[in-house]
């Protein structure tokens, strides 16, 4: 930290999305806003290092990369970067897919913003949060199995797929699924 002060990027294509999540974190936070991954990592470059990335998770087009190539892309640049993947839902999958990807946290764009904070407050301090209202997701609104749920901690406690595979004596395909 700078003087105290953690840095936050928040990497969204919808301008009212960006200045939401600014006002969201200003208190706690210097935040700065980028519409894509590029212009996330240039600002990595002009300015320096930052705490977290708020990372929009939409799918590739052909002028941006997808979310999850972002966050590859930031790790590479700044490795050990706290990583929110902002997801349009709270889907398992998607949540799987981006702590894969390294995310270090995930939070649907459709949860209570203390939800966001708390995402965001977990990444820049290196521990993984999954956004609650993911678990109610999975299964298409179906209770989680006792299974799913332990699954589900393992990923918030900070293991991959193949370690919460190797943890349950499970495959990763079976954990991924």
């Amino acid at each position: 930290m700078r003087d105290g002060t953690r840095r936050c990027i928040v990497i969204d294509g919808q301008p009212v999305v960006r200045s939401g999540v600014r006002g969201l974190l200003e208190d706690g936070y210097e935040v700065e806003e980028v519409p894509d991954g590029e212009g996330a990592l240039q600002m990595l470059t002009d300015i320096g290092d930052f705490d977290v990335a708020v990372v929009d998770m939409r799918s590739a087009t052909e002028r941006h990369r997808s979310g999850m190539a972002t966050i590859r892309a930031l790790l590479e640049a700044q490795p050990g970067l706290g990583i929110v993947a902002h997801a349009p839902r709270a889907e398992g999958r998607m949540a799987t897919e981006a702590l894969d990807a390294g995310a270090t946290a995930f939070v649907a764009k459709d949860s209570p913003a203390r939800e966001l904070k708390r995402a965001v407050d977990a990444a820049a301090a290196a521990e993984q949060f999954v956004d609650p209202a993911t678990a109610t997701s999975v299964g298409r609104g179906r209770p989680l199995t006792r299974r799913q749920r332990e699954i589900l901690q393992l990923y918030a406690d900070g293991n991959s797929t193949e370690g919460s595979a190797r943890r349950l004596g499970l495959s990763p395909e079976t954990v991924r699924t």
